[in-house]
């Protein structure tokens, strides 16, 4: 289990690079299984939980060209469907979220698709309704193993449906949809998330030969084709390390530019961070973080009510950039509400933040208030565990500007959604040590 050894309570300064987005990685690799045509994918994160699906693709009997540096060409034209029933796939896949999302595209090409109960982070419960319910709707039939924890869906035909999602699950929209656009017919998916990411694998389909109207709206309608083509994709920057960027370099008083953050791709963020005070300045497309010396305050609702930072689907802020809130918000000036609807274990965390001294009052496992100390009172040095990537990050920022010495525990958790981040964080002066 690796380990972060970091000196806290340096001012940082220098550019950074975000990498492309996990979560888009993760929709856009499986759907390379869509066609038998080489399939170009750029800006691809150098991280475990994508690597792990790469080696995934790879047993399954899709060619993994290296082209370069965050490079692959992907070949799906000779797939072992056989695999999916064997033991060492079980295994593989439980170990991996993204998983999932093999299954929309094995079925609408294969006629079938299997899947263990997929692993990840423990952020609560993450259902996997959606996703069959929308198979079925498709045309499809639904197994499933108890025992061995094992579900399957086949058939011999997919056909156009109307659904209503029963949530806007970024995941299970992406899955159905990778189903849906080899179905006969015109499937029409109403609810749908509408995330950038999704947006970047509706746009990479349509671009191999799929018919996709809505892109961008919460109603996809599908006009389903005979097969697909190959295509070249870039990645999207990832939202949530440009996020975590920001509010480190607001916690540690540090000037830092974060280059190509896709500004216009960013939705609602930029904005939340503003409401705390934080100076966000756009020049071209890279953000400019000028270094808070004078703190940053959190703005009131127009009434004067205390201001409330909420998660919802997008376009609303992401449930993955709360933790990296509640954290910044710890050292500004004012008060806020930090409201987690979307999973219900998320804020467990602040424990850590209240150990290294924070105001925090945690209501319960949805609202924590933050009082900020307006550096009054400069955080304290701890030992801690990463308990999933995003809280990982978020106690690796706390610790960047606390005093003293921290030592961050299980950061395999932290290397699932950011590559290198040690040597890139000390590109820009953070001390900070890794050892195996």
């Amino acid at each position: 289990m690796g380990t972060f050894i970091i000196e806290g309570g340096h001012q940082l300064k220098g550019e950074i690079q975000p990498q492309g987005a996990k979560n888009e990685a993760l929709q856009i690799l499986c759907a390379v299984l869509l066609t038998d045509q080489p399939v170009e994918i750029n800006n691809v994160p150098d991280i475990i939980d994508v690597n792990k699906l790469i080696a995934l693709l790879n047993n399954l009997g899709v060619k993994v060209t290296k082209n370069g540096k965050e490079s692959y060409t992907f070949q799906a034209d000779n797939i072992n469907l056989d695999w999916l029933q064997s033991e060492e796939y079980k295994i593989q896949g439980r170990g991996l979220r993204g998983s999932i999302m093999l299954v929309g595209p094995l079925l609408a090409r294969f006629g079938k698709g299997y899947i263990p109960r997929p692993g990840g982070d423990k952020i609560g419960r993450r259902r996997l309704d959606t996703h069959f319910e929308g198979f079925i709707k498709l045309g499809a039939k639904f197994r499933y193993n108890k025992e061995e924890y094992f579900y399957g869906v086949e058939a011999d035909e997919l056909h156009g449906a109307y659904m209503l999602l029963d949530e806007a699950s970024v995941t299970g929209t992406a899955n159905i949809v990778m189903a849906a656009v080899l179905a006969k017919g015109k499937p029409t998916i109403y609810n749908a998330a509408c995330e950038p990411y999704l947006q970047q694998l509706c746009n990479m389909l349509v671009r191999m030969g799929a018919n996709i109207s809505g892109i961008g709206s919460n109603m996809l309608i599908i006009e389903g084709v005979e097969k697909l083509g190959g295509t070249t994709h870039r990645i999207l920057p990832d939202m949530i390390e440009i996020g975590s960027w920001i509010g480190l370099a607001a916690m540690t008083k540090s000037e830092v530019t974060i280059k190509n953050v896709s500004y216009d791709e960013l939705g609602i963020i930029p904005a939340t961070f503003r409401k705390l005070g934080i100076t966000i300045e756009r020049q071209g497309d890279d953000i400019h973080i000028p270094a808070h010396t004078d703190g940053y305050e959190i703005q009131n609702y127009i009434d004067g009510s205390i201001l409330t930072i909420s998660d919802a689907p997008w376009p609303g802020f992401t449930p993955d950039l709360l933790s990296i809130v509640l954290v910044v918000a710890t050292q500004a000036r004012g008060s806020v509400l930090i409201h987690q609807k979307m999973f219900e274990s998320r804020l467990f965390f602040v424990d850590k933040l209240i150990d290294m001294g924070a105001k925090i009052i945690l209501c319960d496992p949805h609202r924590a208030s933050v009082i900020g100390y307006d550096f009054q009172s400069q955080l304290k040095a701890t030992t801690m565990t990463s308990p999933d990537i995003r809280a990982g990050i978020s106690l690796l920022i706390a610790a960047l500007s606390a005093k003293g010495t921290s030592t961050i525990h299980n950061i395999e958790q932290i290397d699932r959604g950011y590559q290198n981040i040690d040597t890139r964080l000390q590109a820009i002066g953070a001390k900070i040590t890794r050892l195996d």
